[in-house]
């Protein structure tokens, strides 16, 4: 009945509001040492467009990439004598090429209008464009932070929900409730052999990304590997308390696997802009601790970025994997009492 009547309705919902590969409210930082008329005319028609908001003016054109690579602005104008710059993130490839689409048309009508104003003799501006981090725009440097974040998200809490679910079902569970051993114990003796599948599937994926569509790491090995980890632990914290809450396997693959993993594949960034959903959606993908995985790593393997470039995913990743575990702990008590 679950599956006939929430499923129709959660598809036609997250298809219907989730898809969108337009791009809207992107915010843009510009440089501009010119300041004339021009320059002014072409800012303020792409602050009138729907598609981007002017965020902030830059005073040094070094500051360009350290504004992209922290995720605040999407897009970065330079002006120059008759020519302007478009510098984006290219570790987007499908993000980028819409944006620089977007604001191309915006400058070439702006210009235009300009020049019936003005004079038709009005030098023409030249467009230049500058991806960051991914130049070739292969669509890989993208993908493979996602597909991490969704294999260990299939493996961590799909398999740890099923396997103690089956557990409870076949009475070996109980077995265990009437023992000595301290519920923290039994949870996490339970998830250890998870979390080392979870780490052959990681280096897996990693070596493959790496020597097969030669996806570089930029930034650290090691922090990626301590990020991973910690969302490892979150998604098999997650997966214990689905499995203690589920009375069964099969409710246990239902939550997972429909309520889990679809939002997962659709609300986490990875296929479609978060930005461009209605807010209630918006909203829900900032609890999927997959989105969050996925930024940290894209940022860590593409771009480079240290520690102090992840520290508000590795603070919400870890208050999300302690919550989990504290009411599992919870839950596990009552259930023995």
């Amino acid at each position: 009945m679950i599956i006939l009547l929430l499923l129709p309705v959660l598809m036609i919902i997250l298809f219907g509001f989730g898809i969108s590969t337009e791009i809207k409210n992107t915010n843009v930082a510009v440089f501009d040492p010119l300041r004339n008329t021009t320059t002014q005319q072409i800012v303020n028609d792409l602050s009138m467009s729907e598609y981007f908001i002017i965020d902030r003016y830059l005073s040094r054109i070094e500051d360009a990439e350290s504004v992209l690579k922290t995720g605040g602005v999407g897009l970065v104008l330079v002006f120059g004598d008759a020519s302007v710059q478009l510098i984006t993130d290219g570790s987007d490839p499908n993000t980028a090429t819409t944006l620089t689409s977007y604001a191309t048309a915006i400058i070439n009508m702006s210009v235009m209008r300009n020049q019936q104003i003005t004079t038709p003799d009005t030098p023409q501006i030249n467009i230049e464009m500058k991806l960051l981090y991914n130049p070739t725009m292969k669509g890989a440097y993208n993908t493979v932070p996602g597909v991490l974040g969704m294999v260990l998200m299939l493996i961590c809490t799909m398999m740890t929900s099923i396997s103690i679910a089956r557990e409870k079902e076949t009475g070996s569970m109980e077995l265990l409730l009437v023992s000595p051993v301290k519920p923290i114990t039994i949870i996490l003796s339970k998830t250890a052999p998870y979390f080392a599948l979870s780490l052959v599937s990681f280096a897996t994926v990693l070596l493959l990304s790496v020597f097969v569509l030669h996806v570089p790491i930029v930034g650290s090995l090691a922090l990626l590997i301590g990020l991973t980890m910690i969302f490892i632990f979150l998604c098999l914290s997650l997966g214990v308390l689905i499995s203690i809450a589920a009375p069964s396997q099969i409710v246990a693959m239902l939550v997972s696997a429909v309520v889990m993993m679809m939002p997962t594949m659709l609300l986490s960034g990875l296929m479609f802009p978060i930005e461009n959903m209605p807010l209630a959606l918006q909203a829900v993908a900032q609890i999927l601790p997959v989105k969050w995985y996925i930024e940290a790593a894209r940022s860590v393997m593409i771009k480079g970025v240290g520690i102090a470039g992840i520290v508000r995913e590795l603070i919400i990743l870890s208050a999300m994997a302690l919550f989990f575990l504290a009411v599992s702990v919870k839950k596990f008590n009552k259930r023995i009492e």
